[in-house]
């Protein structure tokens, strides 16, 4: 678990961290959700799709 090296944290100090630890280790990794054919034909439709030119590669992400 957890070990106090230095100091003497408070009880209150302990238990915040003891939930920051236990949230980062919850529960899997969110994927990235792909886009779905509304947004491409969305894009298509407000001509958002990516050109050619400086900058193109910031727009290809969508």
């Amino acid at each position: 678990m957890l070990a106090v090296v230095k100091g003497e944290p408070t009880p209150e100090e302990l238990a915040a961290l003891t939930a920051v630890v236990l949230s980062l280790g919850s529960g899997e990794a969110a994927a990235p959700e792909k886009p779905s054919a509304r947004h491409w034909i969305r894009r298509q439709q407000l001509q958002l799709a990516p050109k050619p030119g400086p900058g193109s590669w910031k727009r290809s992400r969508g």
